[in-house]
């Protein structure tokens, strides 16, 4: 599998992208001491002793330099004028005139005060490598005095889909048809991850115009996932394709999962291809199973980006023994615990269970189900919702 090469981009266009390399600080940040809230800037033994009952009078200065028993107005995140070493918050003062106010709370050195290098001390690994770029993470970078950084290149997926029955969406049905959603799907999942996906289209069930087209995703792409044609029909002509190609071809046909079962693993050319089921639910499972911890990892990002939590299991589930089973459940908070109920109708084939999920738990190959109560992982593939959506 091919290294991704780095690409130098703005800051304004890295948003989810993946940076190449440690950034490290070239300055301090804050880079000089500062005021953290609106006010006056005083020598702090100026105030010592000082309260409701005993306020006393500072000299309003407008200088660079402070004395004692003087003070300058202040604005949050202006830098201390040399000589100050505390704020006293604006609402603790009276200005009396243009040149006197009057304080009645004592500060000690360092109130009210962000220090220099406070944030950021030079020479500090800000953002490792490996970071999938965020808002705060341009937002540091920027204060830094970055305007463009070095991420890698988008992953290139090629995605098809096979099968003589299947027709583009918008497209008139005959009876022995229907509209192809996989590409789009995938190809939706790829982009969720930071990658490029680029549609090989749909392939009729001939070996040579598959071979042709996977062929085809290779010479163009990092990665080439197809749908369709894994099983053991006369008409699951994928695999078969992928072996045409070269060594090692395909290492693994048939997975100990439900659902998803059909899926196969090869690679070609040093590069990886995925063939899913053409059923979408068990495509999408595939994906989230074996093309994104691969993606992950052409990404160079260290940790699997994976939200996960813990919470109890609504009602009680069978599962088949000898397969991991991955069932499709809707998690929600009420009362300050989490619960997963599990979406009842499970056919591989039936997209609606993915849009009324919000994630997966995993039951073991050597379970045959899960009692209802039981603590469980939920695996998130969106947002938490509410026990009124269950």
């Amino acid at each position: 599998m091919d290294i991704l090469e780095n690409v130098k981009i703005s800051l304004k266009e890295a948003l989810n992208r993946v940076i190449a390399e440690d950034i490290i600080a070239g300055k301090d940040l804050p880079p000089f001491d500062r005021s953290a809230v609106d006010g006056y800037a005083v020598k702090a033994q100026s105030t010592f002793g000082v309260s409701q009952f005993n306020p006393k009078k500072l000299e309003i200065v407008n200088g660079p330099i402070i004395g004692e028993n003087q003070a300058v107005e202040i604005w949050t995140g202006n830098p201390l004028p040399e000589g100050a070493n505390a704020v006293i918050m604006l609402e603790y003062g009276r200005k009396i005139n243009a040149k006197i106010v009057e304080v009645w709370k004592p500060v000690a050195p360092g109130d009210n005060v962000s220090k220099r290098g406070e944030d950021i001390r030079k020479g500090e690994i800000v953002v490792k490598a490996g970071t999938r770029l965020k808002p705060h993470h341009l937002g540091l970078l920027a204060a830094l005095g970055f305007v463009a950084v070095k991420v890698l290149r988008k992953p290139r997926v090629a995605v098809l889909a096979t099968g003589n029955e299947l027709v583009e969406p918008g497209k008139t049905l005959t009876s022995e048809q229907v509209v192809e959603v996989n590409r789009i799907i995938l190809s939706g999942l790829c982009q969720q991850l930071g990658c490029e996906a680029v549609d090989l289209g749909i392939v009729r069930d001939d070996l040579e115009e598959i071979t042709s087209r996977i062929q085809k995703g290779l010479e163009i792409a990092d990665i080439v996932i197809t749908t369709g044609g894994t099983s053991v029909g006369i008409k699951d002509l994928v695999p078969e394709a992928v072996n045409k190609l070269g060594k090692p071809g395909v290492i693994v046909h048939g997975i100990a999962m439900r659902p998803a079962m059909p899926t196969a693993l090869g690679i070609v050319q040093n590069k990886p291809i995925i063939v899913l089921s053409g059923n979408p639910v068990a495509a999408m499972i595939g994906f989230e199973v074996f093309a994104k911890p691969l993606i992950l990892k052409m990404l160079q990002i260290p940790t699997l980006e994976i939200y996960a939590l813990k919470a109890k299991l609504t009602r009680k589930v069978s599962s088949v023994l000898g397969r991991r089973s991955f069932l499709r459940v809707y998690a929600y908070m009420e009362n300050g615990e989490f619960y997963a109920s599990p979406v009842r109708v499970m056919g591989s084939s039936i997209l609606s269970t993915m849009s009324r999920a919000n994630g997966y738990i995993i039951i073991p190959e050597n379970r045959g189900g899960l009692e209802a109560g039981k603590n469980v992982t939920v695996y998130l593939f969106d947002y938490l919702g509410g026990k009124e959506d269950v």
